[in-house]
C-alpha cells in the first residue's frame, strides 16, 4: 500500500539521511511521494504524483539540509483515488479555531459510511484526505459546544474516540500533527515500527536500517502523542486489530487493475 515515516524530537535535527533510506522504498510505492517539515506554525509540504526516486524536485531538496523537530514523510502506493497530485500525501486542513492539522496514512478505508459526505469537500479522491476532514469536523464541533478552543489532552481523548471507531474492520496506521502533538497509531502486525534515541523519536513503516538493530515494532491498537521526542499520552488498547482477507486483497487488485 503505502510507507509512512516520521521524525520527532525536542530541537531542530538534519534528516537527510533518513529521509534518503526511506524514500529509497519508492521501487515498491512508485505512485507518488510527500515531504511536510513542521517549521513551529508554518507547514511546509511538497508533494509530487511520481515515484520519489524519480523526482528533480526531491533531488533538489535533498540536495539541501532538510531540518527540523517535526519532519514527515510518504510514498505512496495507490489504493483508494487515481494518481494525481491532490491525492498524494501528506493532507492539510485548518479547524475552525485557525489550527493547522496535517495527517498522513498507511492503509484502506473498507466500511465507514461517515466518510462518504466528505467526498464534496475533498480536493482528491482518497479515504485518507477524508479521514483528515472527518477529524477536523469532529474538533470543531467539540470547540463549538465548548464554546473555547481544546485543550491539548481534550484533542488526544477525542482523537483516541474517532481512532477506535475507524479502525473497526479498516487498516488505520496513521501520523496526524495538530501543532502541539503527533499522534501515532498501528492496528496491522508488522507495518509500523520506531526508534528512540539521543536524536529523537523515528517512526516508519519498516526499519531504516539494514540491521534493524534498536527498532521496536509499534505497540498495536493504542494511539499515542508525542511531544519533543517524548510520549506524553498514551490511550488504552481497543480490540480492532486488522488482519486482512482474501475478500481486502480482492477489492484492492481490483482498484489496481482498473488504474
Amino acid at each position: 500500500m503505502c510507507e509512512i515515516f516520521c521524525f520527532n524530537s525536542n530541537t531542530p535535527k538534519q534528516v537527510n539521511e533518513c529521509l534518503q533510506c526511506f524514500y529509497n522504498h519508492s521501487e515498491e510505492h512508485p505512485d507518488g511521494w510527500g515531504l511536510a517539515n513542521m517549521q513551529s506554525d508554518e507547514f511546509v509540504i511538497d508533494k509530487e504524483p511520481i515515484k520519489a526516486t524519480c523526482s528533480q524536485h526531491l533531488k533538489d531538496i535533498l540536495s539541501h539540509p532538510v531540518i527540523g523537530k517535526n519532519v514527515f514523510a510518504h510514498i505512496r502506493l495507490a489504493t483508494v483515488g487515481e494518481i494525481i497530485s491532490p491525492n498524494c500525501h501528506p493532507f492539510h486542513e485548518l479547524d475552525d479555531n485557525n489550527r493547522s492539522w496535517m495527517l498522513i496514512h498507511n492503509g484502506t478505508i473498507f466500511d465507514y459510511p461517515e466518510l462518504d459526505k466528505y467526498r464534496e469537500y475533498e480536493n482528491g479522491d482518497t479515504d485518507s484526505e477524508r479521514i483528515l476532514l472527518y477529524i477536523v469536523g469532529k474538533v470543531n464541533e467539540f470547540e463549538k459546544a465548548k464554546g473555547a478552543p481544546s485543550t491539548i489532552k481534550e484533542r488526544f481523548n477525542l482523537l483516541t474516540d474517532i481512532v477506535v471507531d475507524l479502525s473497526k474492520n479498516n487498516k488505520l496506521n496513521l501520523m496526524i500533527y495538530d501543532g502541539d502533538l503527533t499522534y501515532i497509531h498501528s492496528n496491522m502486525r508488522k507495518t509500523l515500527y520506531y526508534l528512540k534515541d539521543e536524536e529523537g523519536f523515528l517512526v516508519a513503516s519498516t526499519p531504516l536500517d539494514d540491521d534493524d538493530e534498536g527498532w521496536m515494532e509499534v505497540e498495536l491498537n493504542k494511539l499515542f502523542g508525542l511531544i519533543d521526542g517524548n510520549i506524553i499520552f498514551e490511550s488504552e488498547e481497543h480490540d480492532n486489530e486488522f488482519i486482512q482477507t482474501e475478500e481486502h486483497e480482492k477489492a484492492i487488485e481490483e482498484f489496481l487493475n482498473s488504474l
